[in-house]
């Protein structure tokens, strides 16, 4: 019997496996949702937590996630209508439909002049690992672990310094923003080593580079903060562990910079926005250089579609991106509240029924 481990590998291979393997993340009060609906005592939601939740096994997920820096900094103290992180960003809840998210009130480095004293969080201390370490022990044998370490470079930066501002630094303030930009790389650069050394088979970075349409930043731009410092953070990591896989999140059209993360050693690209890429076009033009994951559409047809639509395009996705492996199904981003049950359960049914290689 085909472990989850095998099939993730035999997939990033660009081989085909038994089945295309699935990965799924749910923002806490869907992850509730669903362990109440399937009557679990642990409810842990597994993302941007450090914490191992049953929900992700019962579901047969092949993929395994330990979140690790900034990002897990969204959801602290849901009793708190306020709160600060460890990195100095002061956070506020807010209700929306169905549930509650965080946004940034104060980004602690608005005021330039806190820059040259800002320390960031030291990432060499061991209790940050403890849950991936757990996870290796536990599942390493039968699946996937794998380390994320979101909002590695850009968006680390401009939650620290405010977005409009943090825009306007990379172009009229160079020596600023390659200054912060790398205090946050030092920081991720510890974080990836130790997620290396404690033995992850997929160092998952990211950040959101990119709208539905187009760019945030010019692909010069890009070239000049970003590239380099991506290529020295994979390379380090890739030496530290040769064989571990890099996947890289954006969510939105990044097209343009496909190439740029190809050749800095990005091996696996994950959001796959349907509504903002032509998956069809990306399988053919990178798919012998890249895996693809995610790719169904948490827009519209998650949320407001029928069961049966959600079924097929899970099928549209399987067709599209799946051809020769090198595809790991799942949403385009975390599952949200307002996605009914029915849809959920219909997405894993079509993932196990219309998954299969022939």
């Amino acid at each position: 019997m085909t472990t989850s481990r095998e099939r993730v590998l035999t997939a990033l291979h660009h081989e085909e496996p038994d089945r295309v393997p699935i990965q799924v993340d749910f923002t806490p009060e869907a992850a509730q949702k669903m362990a109440d609906y399937l009557r679990l005592q642990d409810a842990t939601a597994e993302a941007y937590s450090g914490k191992e939740s049953e929900l992700p096994l019962l579901l047969g997920h092949d993929l395994l996630v330990a979140w690790h820096g900034i990002a897990t900094s969204y959801y602290l103290h849901p009793d708190q209508e306020e709160y600060t992180c460890e990195w100095g960003i002061k956070w506020r809840w807010v209700d929306i439909a169905g549930g509650r998210y965080t946004e940034i009130l104060e980004p602690p480095l608005a005021d330039e002049k806190r820059l040259s004293s800002y320390k960031v969080p030291d990432a060499s201390e061991g209790w940050r690992y403890d849950a991936v370490r757990d996870l290796i022990g536990r599942h390493g044998r039968t699946h996937v672990i794998v380390g994320a370490m979101p909002c590695t470079t850009f968006e680390a930066c401009w939650y620290l310094r405010g977005m409009t501002q943090f825009l306007i630094d990379l172009v009229e303030r160079k020596d600023f923003a390659s200054e912060l930009l790398d205090k946050v790389v030092q920081f991720q650069l510890d974080t990836g080593l130790a997620l290396a050394s404690a033995g992850v088979d997929i160092i998952w970075m990211g950040d959101d580079f990119g709208t539905q349409d187009s760019l945030i930043l010019s692909p010069d731009t890009w070239r000049y903060y970003f590239k380099p410092r991506y290529a020295q953070l994979i390379a380090a990591f890739k030496k530290k562990k040769p064989d571990v896989r890099i996947a890289y999140h954006s969510d939105g059209n990044i097209e343009a910079l496909l190439p740029e993360f190809i050749d800095v050693g990005v091996d696996i690209f994950n959001a796959v926005q349907p509504l903002a890429l032509d998956q069809g076009r990306l399988k053919k033009r990178f798919g012998n250089r890249l895996s693809f994951w995610g790719g169904v559409d948490i827009q519209n047809v998650l949320p407001h579609g029928t069961p049966g639509e959600v079924e097929d395009e899970v099928s549209r996705c399987i067709k599209t991106l799946g051809p020769g492996g090198g595809y790991i199904l799942g949403p385009s981003h975390n599952i949200q509240p307002d996605v009914p049950i029915q849809n959920i359960l219909a997405f894993y049914e079509a993932a196990k029924q219309r998954g299969r290689y022939s």
